[in-house]
């Protein structure tokens, strides 16, 4: 029983037999041959690209392709903050983010003087919005939010968030990660700067992922990375970079990967993102009632909109022995502290159990999870 996807997607037949295809079938490099094959490979690798552009509702010319949603925050963080931050600037952050939306802006500041301000949540998980308001002061240039909390799963509203920033002339970035897989995302109508995913949380291979900027911001920033096929031309005394957002793309990328998740966004697109996320409440509505029944379990995490995140402690039992111990069930849960040390902090435990489930899971399925935990727990009592 996978309870796990919050970590990473399962992939379905369509993804797997487009990567081997890709293999068996059209392997060679993409933009660089004028042979058949090479241009079998460009076209699919363009087509992914554009199938992703209209699963997030953007156009294709404004989607960098990269490994994952930690690249993507680091190319704008190097690309974008960098160059414009100086000493007495500030970006803000709030308590939920993962470390992905964390050390990179540390970093920035370390560098540049900047300041790093933290945006707090309520006892429910929800985000404090008149607190986070009140820091949006006029030396912030950045804010930078997740559209959903791997941890709690609350659902932040970001683009009230957004217009909140923008009023102020601040830029922001949003952490798209657990919001792809498991809701309809519309890019264009949150209404921010820069929108990151990572493509082997919905149900597409490894290594894949993408950066939305607004085109602006695109043609604005230097490379991140020199190589080829981010340049127009080379010569020693300068060199020509390619338009965005192949400027920002420098070597060979994933193509087979990158292949698979244009199939993933057909897969997901042919279900429906507005029956997954409904498939998902029904699932958590039931693990939560599950949870709540069994004597000890405390819940972190209830926020009034919420995602099919259920993070969660025995009294008196540690995460990991859960864990190992519901696995010898047949049970996968994640524990630890799930890349977000800032939010064990404030519930002031070092670790929790996750446990995440997505559109492919059943109910039955989260029947037998509650039943193991239950014998998990007289085990440690």
């Amino acid at each position: 029983m996978y309870l796990d996807s919050a970590n990473t997607g399962q992939k379905p037949r369509q993804v797997i037999e487009a990567v081997d295809d890709f293999f068996r079938n059209h392997n060679a490099n993409v933009s660089r041959a004028v042979h058949a094959l090479g241009s079998e490979a460009t076209e699919a690798f363009e087509g992914a690209r554009g199938k992703l552009a209209r699963f997030l509702n953007v156009r294709p010319n404004e989607l960098v392709l990269c490994s994952g949603t930690t690249f993507a925050i680091n190319l704008v963080a190097y690309s974008w903050a960098l160059p414009r931050l100086r000493a007495g600037d500030a970006i803000v952050v709030t308590r939920m983010e993962h470390h992905a939306n964390i050390v990179p802006w540390q970093l920035i500041a370390e560098r540049t003087g900047a300041t790093l301000k933290v945006a707090d949540i309520d006892e429910r998980g929800d985000l404090d919005l008149a607190q986070l308001e009140s820091l949006l002061t006029p030396e912030v240039k950045l804010l930078a939010v997740a559209h959903v909390s791997n941890v709690l799963g609350t659902v932040n509203p970001v683009r009230e968030i957004c217009r909140m920033a923008r009023k102020r002339g601040i830029a922001t970035l949003v952490d798209g990660s657990q919001a792809a897989p498991h809701r309809p995302v519309d890019v264009a109508s949150i209404g921010c700067d820069f929108y990151a995913i990572t493509g082997h949380k919905m149900a597409g291979p490894t290594g894949t992922g993408a950066l939305w900027a607004k085109r602006e911001h695109l043609e604005a920033m230097p490379p991140f990375l020199g190589g080829g096929e981010m340049i127009r031309e080379v010569r020693f005394d300068g060199t020509v970079y390619n338009d965005a957002p192949h400027k920002f793309e420098a070597g060979t990328p994933n193509i087979a990967g990158f292949i698979g998740l244009g199939a993933a966004c057909d897969y997901l697109s042919s279900i429906g993102m507005h029956n997954i996320e409904a498939r998902e409440q029904e699932l958590l509505a039931h693990l939560t009632d599950r949870l709540d029944a069994i004597d000890g379990v405390r819940i972190f995490g209830r926020a009034r909109e919420k995602a099919a995140v259920v993070s969660f402690l025995v009294e008196g039992a540690h995460a990991h022995d859960l864990a190992t111990l519901l696995d010898l069930e047949g049970v996968a849960v994640r524990s630890g502290h799930h890349c977000a040390h800032p939010l064990m902090q404030h519930f002031g435990v070092p670790a929790t159990c996750r446990a995440s489930p997505a559109f492919y899971n059943t109910f039955e399925e989260i029947d037998a999870f509650a039943e193991a935990l239950v014998k998990v727990r007289n085990l440690l009592a």
